[in-house]
């Protein structure tokens, strides 16, 4: 009888790792062809997408001491123009509100300074007005550096004006200057015949008409006449 034949096994699988081995083979292979001078392709995670922040809206107090103590304040956006601030003044329940752009270059103690305060205060007597009658604000409460409010800040300040507009409630807005205006225009409103604006804010309607700012009419007198007619038209009301 001959032998009986064993299998090493574990024997036949050594010795044909080492020949592979020997022969240069030291990765596994796979059934599809590969690029091995492609470089490795790196594996990154998918960054989560950014979260989008909810818009906020801006707490403002809600009383007008509350506001003008605020507004000439640390907090207010002028507060880093390095030029003086100077606050609205009169009656905090006047019937006629005026709104300037800004303080004149000479302006500390009260807006409207100068020659352009002193034809403003002949134009409010003209229509049995003056200064301790009327609430006297402006859309910016420093003067910018140029004269010119700042683009990126003219939305926050015109919706702080309206916030102040609509505290005093006024029946009449007077607005000089363009600049202003724009307060007139955000507020949005309709338009009577004779062109002045009914605007509505939380307080209640007022009606608003612009003229051109002091300054300006005492550069280009020819404009007076039509800053009259403007003027009289508010202060005798939309009958007229």
């Amino acid at each position: 009888m001959g032998a009986e034949l064993t299998t090493d096994w574990r024997g036949s699988v050594s010795s044909a790792l080492e020949w592979w081995a020997d022969a240069g083979v030291d990765t596994l292979a796979a059934d599809e062809p590969r690029d091995w001078l492609a470089p490795p392709v790196v594996k990154r995670e998918a960054a989560a997408a950014p979260a989008v922040a909810e818009p906020v809206e801006e707490k403002l107090p809600e009383t007008l001491e509350a506001f003008l103590e605020w507004r000439l304040g640390e907090a207010a956006p002028e507060a880093d123009w390095m030029s003086p601030r100077v606050g609205p003044a009169g009656p905090a329940d006047s019937t006629l509100m005026i709104l300037t752009d800004m303080p004149e270059a000479d302006d500390e103690a009260a807006l409207l300074g100068g020659a352009a305060g002193r034809l403003f205060d002949r134009m409010l007597a003209a229509i049995g007005e003056s200064r301790d009658s009327v609430h006297l604000a402006s859309l910016a409460v420093a003067r910018p550096i140029g004269g010119r409010i700042p683009p990126e800040q003219e939305a926050r300040l015109i919706s702080l004006a309206l916030h102040h507009i609509a505290l005093v409630s006024p029946a009449k807005l007077l607005v000089l200057g363009q600049s202003a205006e724009r307060v007139i225009e955000a507020a949005g409103g309709s338009a009577s015949l004779n062109g002045i604006r009914d605007i509505k804010h939380s307080g209640g309607n007022t009606d608003a008409v612009m003229i051109r700012h002091p300054r300006f009419l005492l550069e280009r007198p020819a404009v007076k006449a039509d800053a009259w007619r403007q003027l009289l038209l508010l202060s005798r009301g939309t009958s007229q």
